[in-house]
């Protein structure tokens, strides 16, 4: 991209995994299949990245069970980020709202640019919070790049609904179910393209335009958690 006298600067995009490590996802191989999951969706996300040089993507990976935690202390750029092996902590709890909580404070205005693109947020989750979640909701809504932010929810098994759709905020972004290893991958798969050509394009608004993968004649052959 190039403008007289010189070339555009490409905008700063964050593209945030929030993934569920309690001891629940290592039962029926789900932690296994999340692993699979993103590791599939990467090359997919380099070729819309390359697609769209006006956005600079940056990715991190924060995991909660009890408590939360950076899995990578930095963002990384999409070209040389791996997808860290993830691995469930034995009897751990669901702390999601520690785990927005410590997100919020990395979404603070001294720590984004303010020439930056929507953030997107990707919540991975398969049971119901431990903690205060709407506390920490709420401080991520507190800052403006955690309410301009593109959130998806993508359940593992038997996610709690309710608590996927407050976390989206939108009411036509519904949240999506996972319920076997084939659907995760297709799920990850939008949620790390459509949702990031979405954003470096900076298609916001209700909405932000996307449509969510369906296919009701979708026969699931694969075992269902």
């Amino acid at each position: 991209m190039t403008r007289p006298g010189g070339k555009l600067a490409a905008l700063p995009l964050h593209f945030i995994w929030l993934a569920d490590c309690s001891g629940s996802m290592a039962a029926q191989g789900k932690m296994a299949s999340l692993n699979h999951a993103a590791q599939e969706a990467l090359p997919h996300m380099r070729k819309v990245a390359a697609a769209n040089p006006n956005a600079s993507v940056l990715l991190r990976v924060l995991r909660f069970a009890t408590g939360a935690s950076w899995v990578t202390p930095e963002a990384t750029p999409l070209r040389y980020f791996q997808w860290p092996e993830l691995a469930a902590t034995p009897r751990g709890r669901t702390d999601l709202g520690a785990a927005l909580s410590l997100l919020a404070r990395e979404l603070r205005p001294s720590a984004v640019p303010a020439r930056a693109l929507p953030p997107v947020i990707v919540l991975l989750s398969d049971g119901n919070p431990s903690d205060a979640y709407l506390t920490g909701l709420a401080a991520l809504m507190a800052e403006p790049w955690g309410a301009k932010a593109v959130r998806i929810g993508v359940g593992i098994g038997s996610a709690d609904q309710e608590v996927l759709r407050r976390f989206i905020g939108d009411p036509q972004i519904p949240p999506l179910n996972a319920r076997n290893a084939d659907e995760l991958v297709r799920y990850l798969r939008w949620a790390s393209t459509s949702v990031l050509q979405t954003a470096s394009t900076a298609q916001v608004g209700p909405g932000h335009g996307l449509r969510p993968p369906t296919d009701p004649g979708l026969i699931h052959v694969a075992p269902t958690w």
